[in-house]
């Protein structure tokens, strides 16, 4: 049994990672500050489960203060799953302070702590928005990311910096885990899948941007949760790999999908292309696969009819 922090852990992803690591037996500190980017009631009731643990610990703080970071690390932990962040590509544009402000110093003030406390294995969640537009695809780990075309993008490629720097530095294990957009039950309001659905059972019009040719590689929730499972317990040296599903859809096939898992036609709104916005994600998980057994296994219409049914049932359990 390991004693392992996870930040965000009230978050989409970080909920959803401390019950598979309460259900192996792991003792888990969860570090939140219940930010309002979204309804922090949604974020508390993602814990719901987690909270009836003995094995858990719930710290409410923010990453950017070093007395509470210091207090949590400093407490006798094994690993540290840094899966907070400020999140969104848009809303990055508008706001570059605060995004390099929480994801680049949140991240610093971390990794220092790892340092000052002798923790040596840590788990960087970055993003896909690091390769860009990248025009090679698959995007491979091994690709070039000096281009990333939101200040979201470019705080997750600092922050894989600072990672690598903390592992030549002070020996510091370091796994970084690029991201490929996840979905599933609890994803945040705001992101494609759950903000569709909710506008098409309302029957109002859904934004699209572009004329919907854009493609993103849509990875299960139990997928990456079970390729950070992996991650953590091979964490040694320093490491980038890829978590996607490999298998990319376009906006519009999305939709469809969705319109079949929720029985219903959606009204489309198309509106202009929005900066930021990369034109496909789509993953390379070849070395994911080799050196940690990764193997994404939940296809798209699967994933969804599992998303509408805790969707539809939310208000039931609730949970929003």
């Amino acid at each position: 049994m390991s004693r392992i922090v996870v930040t965000g852990g009230a978050g989409f992803i970080g909920s959803h990672f401390c019950e598979a690591l309460l259900r192996d037996n792991h003792e888990v500190i969860a570090l939140d500050n219940f930010d309002d980017f979204y309804d922090p009631a949604i974020k508390r009731r993602n814990l719901e489960a987690a909270v009836k643990s003995d094995r858990f610990t719930l710290a409410e703080g923010d990453i950017r203060d070093e007395r509470v970071v210091g207090d949590v690390v400093g407490s006798g932990v094994d690993l540290v799953v840094h899966l907070a962040a400020r999140a969104g590509v848009r809303p990055s544009i508008e706001q570059p302070l605060l995004y390099a402000d929480v994801n680049i110093r949140g991240t610093l003030v971390l990794l220092e702590a790892c340092h000052r406390h002798g923790i040596n294995k840590f788990i960087f969640g970055s993003s896909s928005s690091v390769y860009g537009n990248n025009t090679k695809i698959p995007f491979a780990e091994s690709d070039n990311v000096d281009n990333p075309i939101s200040p979201y993008a470019a705080t997750k490629k600092a922050g894989e910096l600072l990672c690598h720097t903390y592992h030549r530095l002070y020996g510091i294990a370091v796994t970084c885990l690029r991201l490929f957009t996840v979905y599933g039950p609890r994803q945040r309001p705001d992101l494609a899948i759950h903000k569709f659905a909710s506008l098409m059972e309302a029957g109002q019009p859904i934004p699209v941007f572009g004329d919907g040719g854009m493609m993103r590689d849509f990875t299960y929730i139990d997928d990456i949760v079970d390729g950070i499972i992996r991650a953590s317990d091979r964490c040694g040296g320093f490491h980038v790999y890829n978590l996607g599903e490999s298998q990319p859809v376009s906006l519009n096939e999305l939709i469809a999908l969705l319109e079949e898992a929720l029985g219903t036609k959606a009204i489309i709104d198309r509106q202009p292309l929005q900066p930021g916005d990369v034109e496909r994600t789509y993953a390379d998980v070849t070395l994911a696969q080799r050196e940690l057994g990764y193997r994404p296994s939940t296809d798209l219409r699967t994933g969804l009819a599992r998303f509408v049914e805790w969707f539809r049932g939310r208000d039931k359990r609730g949970t929003a």
